[in-house]
């Protein structure tokens, strides 16, 4: 149980770094950062492996990638959706 917490606050760690990065902190809720973060982990891990290192199971510097990646590619899509 206590592990899924940690899951879920570095998930909203790793989503507010990847809204900072992308300068979308502002628009993002701490929900999203939590789905960010944990999708963009799962991105990351996937496409660049788990190296560097690791907390509550996710390795931090290829989520962090994933997630920025996420973020820019969900901005993109939501500015031309309008």
């Amino acid at each position: 149980m206590l592990h899924w917490l940690w899951v879920l606050i570095v998930g909203a760690i790793i989503g507010a770094i990847a809204g900072a990065v992308t300068s979308q902190s502002s628009s993002m809720g701490w929900i999203s950062n939590i789905i960010a973060g944990l999708v963009g982990s799962a991105i990351g891990e996937a496409i660049l492996g788990s190296w560097g290192p690791q907390l509550a199971g996710m390795a931090i510097v290829p989520s962090i990638i994933g997630a920025v990646i996420l973020v820019w590619i969900v901005s993109w899509l939501l500015s031309k959706r309008q």
